[in-house]
């Protein structure tokens, strides 16, 4: 993979910010991502310049303001999120009626406040894990009961799926203002710091117990630790690289892309394929901002979604294996192979005894307060079963790039 920073070394830091000053960041992102080798300043700015021209030939009718939390052009190379897609796609397909401003690299917005600021109307779309943004968005919490997911494939089924439109899709605009339009999909695992560099591979949660833990802010992931014993602590995101690297932490509940895009690789030893409850960067728009377009370019958001959803299935999976290096036997010049990430692939019978102590299938009552309110804001809807019956719609051993993509929207 040759990343954002291997691309543009032979441009200052001062040439790069006369770019981006003089044609957005945006359009500068774009470019960069479009062009392969070491990248000049001379070829970059006529680059810029071509996508600059391209997307302000037309008078925009809404100009729209997307913050991306902490992802840039090098990050979403690695964690196929989607975000650039989104945007080259969206403006190509209204021919710049459409314009967005991206802004990641947390300069407007960050993982545990992307969602209120959308919210607040200060930015029209962001892009963040859901479960970051459960502290604003309560419903999606929805996504957290553990092991409701299976497997990968089953979170990409769910989302294609009409079910997703109303037990998630439509929930989030009635309670919390929210257009929920794609999301990447991974599993959540524990991600063990350099304490158990030359300890045994992980092969029982048991191993685990009495452990501290980062937990993002995800009411149910912390049911679910309380019961493994993997005792919660809450740390933002941004903080959690430091909390590994000090030992202030044994491990970070997270998932695999998201430790390599967030440079935490160096500061984790073992990454534990529990894999117990959702990992979904999603990106969302504020729902007063999508009624605003008109019906033309709600259609046009919709089908730019869809395309996305269909990129990140593919790309991340991809990316998991060649870029991340989650797999077995890894790749040699992957992120984690080059840091010595060693990936504990659990047994189904070590996946089975985690699921036994912590699941709402095997142990209802710590999860009944949650689950009740959750049921209650849906209108009723028992949502974990309903979830979870429709993640099991496919075999088990369905491929995640396998999953038939759905228009969520038009489906019966």
């Amino acid at each position: 993979m040759q990343n954002l920073s291997e691309k543009l070394k032979g441009i200052s830091r001062r040439d790069l910010l006369r770019l981006t000053k003089h044609f957005g960041i945006t359009s500068t992102l774009l470019a960069a991502g479009g062009l392969t080798g070491v990248v000049s300043f001379a070829r970059l700015a006529e680059a810029a310049n071509s996508t600059y021209q391209k997307r302000f030939k037309n008078s925009a009718k809404f100009e729209l303001k997307f913050g991306a939390a902490g992802f840039n052009k090098r990050n979403l190379l690695i964690e196929r999120a989607g975000g650039l897609q989104f945007v080259n796609d969206l403006e190509e397909r209204t021919d710049g009626a459409i314009r967005i401003e991206f802004i990641g690299s947390n300069q407007i917005c960050g993982q545990l406040n992307c969602v209120k600021k959308a919210q607040q109307g200060i930015i029209d779309l962001y892009a963040a894990s859901t479960q970051n943004s459960a502290g604003g968005a309560p419903y999606l919490n929805v996504l957290d009961y553990a092991y409701m997911f299976p497997t990968r494939a089953s979170q990409y089924y769910f989302l294609y799926h009409p079910g997703s439109q109303k037990v998630l899709r439509d929930q989030m605009r009635k309670k919390h203002g929210i257009e929920f339009l794609f999301s990447h999909a991974e599993l959540r695992g524990i991600m063990l710091g350099l304490k158990w560099k030359d300890k045994p591979l992980v092969t029982s949660i048991k191993q685990l117990a009495g452990t501290k833990n980062r937990v993002t802010g995800t009411q149910l992931g912390r049911i679910a630790m309380n019961l493994m014993k993997l005792n919660p602590t809450p740390i933002a995101w941004e903080e959690t690289l430091d909390g590994l690297k000090q030992g202030l932490i044994d491990g970070a509940e997270t998932w695999a892309s998201a430790v390599a895009y967030a440079n935490m690789s160096p500061v984790v030893s073992q990454a534990v394929n529990l894999e117990f409850f959702c990992g979904t960067e999603h990106t969302a728009m504020n729902a007063k901002s999508f009624d605003k377009l008109g019906g033309e370019l709600q259609d046009a958001v919709m089908e730019s979604s869809y395309l996305t959803q269909v990129h990140v299935q593919a790309a991340n999976e991809v990316a998991l294996i060649n870029t991340v290096g989650y797999s077995n036997p890894q790749l040699p010049n992957t992120l984690f192979a080059k840091n010595d990430v060693r990936v504990a692939w659990l047994s189904d019978a070590a996946k089975r005894e985690a699921e036994e102590m912590c699941s709402p299938e095997f142990q209802p009552k710590p999860w009944e307060q949650w689950r009740e309110r959750i049921n209650g804001w849906s209108g009723g809807m028992d949502t974990y079963k309903f979830i979870y019956d429709i993640a099991r719609e496919i075999p088990k051993n369905t491929l995640p790039e396998n999953v038939e993509p759905r228009r969520w929207w038009k489906s019966a």
